[in-house]
């Protein structure tokens, strides 16, 4: 028994490290839009309209931060890559690259001031892998419950999700709001990490489903449990959203009441044990806060933990001269 559990253990310790210790890369000061005017004799060349500080060329790419494959620094969606598809494909798959890049390999960048995720997350699943064999006959299981919960739990699955950021994206297209564009693509980005984290841990694990005809629960059985994509997904998507309309009171208990309910709908529905279905949902909320920290546009967000800096603006070549507000880390 003792060895079976350390084995667990090795193989819980190294995935919650991924959520638990994602940090996101400074911004550097630069990089922020600027929300106030600049005061010039003559009118500069080309400001650019999405806030950015810098010239975009005409694909919207900006100068001097180009291609984010080539510059990770610029990893922010600015309101001009978010309404042309040829940038926002661009930034999107280069971000996705560097997020799986930094996800994977959170260990080596640990912190002391998480250590309490490093031990909390952790020891609580492994205390829910010990007791899982318990815990899921919770409730009846009769055939009414695992049917209905079956059916509550497509509130958090791909085909649901997805159309959900799709229903942000178009609304900030039609109503030409740049956050909810954002919600949408931050969103997709946080599913698509997730997405792949989980796709990749599944089959390390091998844990096999409560409702397996035989070795329920058993690891590296060739299963699907271990962890729980659903919870992962919504809560990751969840995660987002309450960040993004964190001034809101109502916004963050309503998504993260419905990742809630998906996350028991799937244990009602004997698809995922307890253990399962926490680790994915603490891995997606701290996937989906890194994301939301690392890509958002400062300057659609007033609200936040971000502190302005006042700059002097001097541009001999223009004639121009001016202060600028800037937010940044």
């Amino acid at each position: 028994m003792v060895a079976k559990v350390a084995l667990r253990l090795a193989l819980v310790l190294p995935v919650v490290r991924i959520a638990a210790t994602a940090q996101p890369i400074p911004v550097p000061d630069a990089a922020p839009s600027v929300i106030a005017a600049v005061a010039s004799s003559e009118p500069r060349d080309a400001a650019a309209v999405d806030g950015r500080p810098d010239e975009a060329d005409g694909d919207g790419s900006n100068k001097q931060f180009p291609n984010p494959i080539q510059d990770p620094r610029d990893r922010i969606y600015y309101p001009g890559d978010t309404e042309r598809a040829k940038p926002l494909g661009k930034k999107l798959l280069a971000n996705i690259l560097l997020d799986q890049k930094e996800l994977w390999t959170s260990p080596l960048r640990m912190k002391k001031k998480d250590l309490a995720l490093w031990i909390g997350i952790p020891a609580a699943t492994a205390a829910l892998i010990l007791t899982d064999d318990d815990t899921i006959n919770t409730f009846e299981n009769s055939k009414g419950q695992i049917t209905w919960g079956n059916h509550l739990s497509n509130l958090g699955a791909s085909y649901t999700l997805i159309p959900l950021v799709f229903g942000f994206y178009g609304y900030g297209v039609l109503r030409d709001e740049p956050k909810p564009r954002e919600v949408g693509v931050l969103g997709a980005q946080a599913l698509l990490d997730s997405l792949i984290i989980v796709e990749v841990l599944k089959p390390i694990a091998g844990r096999n489903r409560p409702n397996s005809s035989s070795g329920a629960g058993h690891f590296f059985q060739g299963g699907a449990s271990f962890p729980s994509g659903h919870s992962i997904e919504s809560w990751s998507l969840a995660s987002v959203i309450a960040h993004e309309y964190g001034h809101s009171r109502i916004v963050p208990v309503i998504a993260y009441g419905l990742a809630t309910v998906v996350s028991l709908s799937r244990f009602a529905a004997q698809q995922h044990y307890a253990s399962d279905i926490f680790l994915g949902g603490a891995m997606g909320w701290f996937i989906g806060r890194y994301v939301y920290q690392t890509h958002m546009d400062h300057a659609i967000h007033k609200h936040g933990w971000l502190r302005p800096h006042i700059m002097p603006r001097i541009d001999p070549a223009q004639r121009s001269y001016g202060i600028t507000l800037a937010f940044g880390n």
